[in-house]
């Protein structure tokens, strides 16, 4: 298969513009001529005018047009303009570059903005959540500055929330440079927030940019250490430390388990079980959701992680449909991508594909910016042949026999 820098110019900016924008769209897009653009496709004239311009309506950096990057899968046009405002708000936020207009709301209303924005984030509407990160970095900065000396405390700790919610959305969708610079102002706003949590939620932050990036060991090292720094006594602890607790030790089972360590999985996985249980019920804070149920669910993907099919099919008896419900819309899909491929190691083909094909249908948004459904797809040799195509058609990849050897598989977990 070709690689991105292959292709010619124009050969790239018709791939960008994809089939939903005609020449004449981008053309209008761009302020510039049809007969512009058309020259451009052709690879017989492009101004660095015309680039920058068709850069920024398809919402791409100049280098990717070039073939010098490629651009990130799964990105459609509204995922890289998002990026794009999102990468410009994070970076002028933290300059206190400000537009003339924005708000400055109470910290009472910027409380409310910033759970509302975690929740849509936590419904797997990352484009959404991008968006709405932008005014509401702006806004919390602005707040900051409207604060009296001495009072800024709150408000730090919801800047961190606001550059922390950009990280994710920017390292799920694989912008790993906005992801650190996001994380990192996170940091630095958490440091000045009266709350001992939100400093370790900072470095969890980190881990998992750590952990998409393909650095292990120093996910690892940070994952503990957040782990460690809030570790509440049981009995004295609040619903909202024990809930931000276990979603750290969890994170640390998950990385412990791509780097095959299956003790400290195990241990990690012990404590986060004893967390959920000792809570009872589902529960939000901080931008996290943890429970009993989100405890079981997520044990099934590191189970699988560590190559212990069984076990994993044993959890996935035990999770009813009522407790599936409990679960946040992002965190039920992954479990059902996670049930996917537990069925497809156990050569349960047809209820593999099924299980897949029924989270594909159901979250096509939160499903595109997912890489474990192509891997299930190319795992399963056997099975109904009208639905694994219907599925590899849902994801836009092709069946192999045979599918990826294990290692591969935990890569892409």
């Amino acid at each position: 298969m070709p690689q991105w820098s292959d292709y010619t110019t124009g050969q790239r900016i018709k791939a960008l513009r994809g089939e939903g924008i005609l020449q004449s769209d981008l053309a209008e897009m761009t302020d510039l001529s049809l007969p512009t653009i058309q020259q451009a496709e052709q690879d017989k004239r492009l101004t660095l005018r015309t680039l920058m311009r068709i850069a920024d309506a398809l919402g791409v950096d100049t280098s990717v047009i070039l073939g010098q990057q490629a651009p990130r899968r799964s990105m459609r046009i509204a995922d890289r303009a998002m990026l794009r405002d999102l990468s410009r708000t994070v970076h002028d936020t933290a300059a206190g570059v400000l537009p003339p207009d924005v708000a400055s709301p109470a910290i009472e209303e910027l409380r409310e903005t910033t759970a509302r924005c975690w929740d849509t984030y936590w419904r797997g509407e990352y484009l959404e959540a991008g968006a709405l990160a932008r005014p509401l970095l702006e806004q919390t900065v602005a707040r900051l500055h409207d604060q009296p000396v001495g009072e800024q405390a709150e408000a730090y700790g919801l800047l961190a929330d606001a550059y922390r919610l950009a990280a994710y959305v920017a390292n799920l969708l694989s912008n790993r440079d906005l992801a650190y610079a996001a994380i990192g102002h996170a940091q630095r706003a958490a440091a000045q927030a009266a709350d001992g949590l939100r400093p370790a939620l900072v470095l969890s932050g980190r881990s998992w940019v750590y952990l998409r990036d393909a650095r292990l060991k120093d996910a690892m090292v940070l994952a503990e250490q957040a782990a460690v720094d809030i570790e509440p006594r049981f009995s004295t602890a609040t619903v909202e430390q024990l809930a931000v607790y276990g979603c750290h030790v969890n994170f640390a089972a998950v990385v412990a388990s791509r780097l095959g360590a299956e003790d400290r999985a195990t241990d990690y996985l012990s404590q986060s079980h004893a967390t959920g249980a000792r809570m009872g019920a589902e529960h939000r804070a901080h931008g996290t959701v943890f429970g009993p149920v989100t405890a079981t669910t997520q044990a099934v993907g590191i189970t699988l992680a560590l190559g212990q099919t069984g076990k994993a099919l044993d959890l996935i008896s035990g999770i009813t449909p009522a407790h599936e419900g409990a679960l946040s819309g992002a965190a039920r899909n992954r479990y059902s991508v996670d049930k996917a491929l537990a069925q497809a190691d156990a050569k349960m083909w047809d209820r593999s594909l099924e299980t897949l094909e029924t989270v594909l249908l159901a979250a096509p948004e939160w499903a595109r910016h997912q890489a474990l459904p192509s891997v299930i797809v190319q795992r399963v040799s056997q099975g109904s042949t009208a639905r694994l195509r219907r599925v590899s058609k849902l994801i836009g990849v092709a069946p192999a026999q045979g599918g990826f050897p294990p290692a591969n598989r935990r890569t892409a977990l």
